[in-house]
């Protein structure tokens, strides 16, 4: 019963941070692009390719976290 507790709190741990891990995938792809903006000078382009790459990594995780649970 106490190793059943114990990883379902492990689990519980893992899925509550994965709201934080897309967050953070998205926010770090806008702020890179934002700053690569600013060091080439190509105002909105490497913005939206940094946001694209970051949206793609969130759901990335997204997609890891539901193989994870399938194979619960």
């Amino acid at each position: 019963m106490k190793k059943e507790r114990f990883n379902s709190i492990r689990e519980l741990g893992y899925y509550s941070s994965l709201g934080l891990s897309v967050s953070l995938a998205i926010f770090i792809g806008l702020f890179l692009g934002v700053w690569l903006d600013k060091k080439f000078d190509t105002t909105p382009v490497l913005t939206l390719v940094g946001l694209g790459m970051g949206i793609v990594a969130g759901f990335r995780n997204l997609l890891r976290a539901m193989n994870k649970s399938k194979k619960l």
